[in-house]
């Protein structure tokens, strides 16, 4: 049996291959999280941005997704001067100090995770609010998943995520070091992710479309609202 919570038909059949299957059966279920209000708006004054965010859902769990370990430290610190309820999570803290993180996160004690993409995995925290991307995801299956941690308990929740072109430079800096084959295919997950940020169209459209699954949309709705 072989389970996944986020794969393309791409990565479903390389899970079959590898695993040397003989015409498995297949169960998929919908990608659609209807509950999930999915915004991208331009990164202006970031920290202002996720301050408005914030206040629209106060005394609600969320998670604040970062690129790196210095800009969570940073945030983290930020918010927690403003008086925000707030902790880092990412893989240079001990494991101590992350179990402990995670620990107060899930009972409650605290409201506000800021982390890296090292954060969430295998979590059920079901009444999460909101997830805030401050930077741009590296792909759409990430930015899937993160956002699915949101709204577990089927009530209404918000994911937010802003862009700017200096994320996409952070990137593909951080793709220096990989082979060419790893950077192309970094490159073509990057592209999928700023086709999604950039859009006219509706964003869960493209976002089920992506995973081979189609959605009628309303016309008269914009990208942020369908």
């Amino acid at each position: 049996l072989a389970l996944t919570a986020t794969a393309t038909e791409a990565v479903r059949n390389d899970i079959v291959s590898s695993l040397k299957m003989t015409n498995p059966a297949s169960f998929l279920a919908s990608f659609d999280r209807p509950n999930i209000f999915l915004e991208v708006v331009p990164k202006k004054m970031p920290l202002v941005q996720v301050k408005k965010c914030l206040e629209s859902h106060k005394d609600e769990s969320g998670i604040i997704y970062c690129l790196s370990r210095k800009q969570v430290e940073e945030l983290a610190q930020e918010l927690k001067e403003s008086g925000y309820n707030v902790l880092p999570y990412h893989a240079g803290l001990a494991d101590e100090v992350r179990t402990h993180h995670q620990n107060l996160f899930i009972r409650d004690k605290v409201q506000i995770m800021v982390a890296t993409v090292a954060f969430g995995m295998g979590i059920n925290k079901p009444n999460v609010r909101f997830v805030i991307h401050y930077d741009l995801p590296r792909s759409l299956e990430q930015y899937y998943q993160e956002i699915g941690r949101a709204g577990r308990d089927g009530e209404l929740s918000h994911a937010l995520l802003l862009y700017s072109a200096a994320d996409i430079r952070k990137i593909r800096f951080f793709m220096e070091d990989k082979s060419e084959e790893e950077k192309a295919t970094a490159e073509r997950l990057l592209q999928e992710m700023i086709r999604y940020a950039t859009t006219h169209r509706c964003r869960r459209q493209l976002l089920l479309s992506y995973f081979g699954e189609a959605k009628p949309v309303d016309e008269e709705l914009d990208s942020n609202q369908c």
